[in-house]
């Protein structure tokens, strides 16, 4: 079993609230930028082929079945970096705005402050390691949406 920490990739949508997409392509059409709370929220992201290849190294190891596996890159960024971040690598004028939780979820909402993967048990039994920087990452997700929206 594995329990995967934002994985990222071209295609993805910003439809169940993936961040980079939505963020990114708001950036490319120099719309506001969201941050949803104040934007210290830390999260790390995972390139998708890194995913697929800590899936397949578990697949392939006797030792992991009945295991259970964090998989995802163990990177922190706080949102409102991530922001500035995608604003900055588009070249966008998008302003980045803070948008109060009780403004887009239901009342009793809570956030989890700090999500950041221990991924020592999968690195232990397979060496499999996160090989994509959040900037390739970034860069990758925005060359798809510029050829997406026709900005290429």
């Amino acid at each position: 079993m594995v329990r995967l920490f934002n994985t990222v990739g071209p295609r993805q949508t910003g439809q169940y609230g993936m961040v980079i997409p939505r963020m990114i392509t708001r950036a490319l059409k120099n719309e506001p930028i969201m941050v949803y709370g104040d934007g210290n929220q830390v999260r790390c992201f995972t390139y998708v082929t890194d995913t697929v290849d800590a899936i397949i190294k578990l697949c392939e190891h006797p030792k992991a079945v009945g295991q259970i596996f964090n998989v995802g890159n163990n990177n922190p960024i706080t949102i409102k970096e991530l922001a500035s971040k995608i604003k900055e690598m588009t070249g966008s004028d998008s302003e980045i705005v803070f948008v109060p939780y009780e403004q887009v979820y239901e009342k009793g909402f809570e956030d989890m402050k700090v999500r950041i993967p221990d991924i020592s048990k999968i690195c232990n039994l397979t060496g499999w390691q996160p090989q994509i920087p959040l900037e390739t990452t970034l860069q990758r997700v925005a060359e798809y949406y510029r050829k997406k929206l026709g900005l290429d």
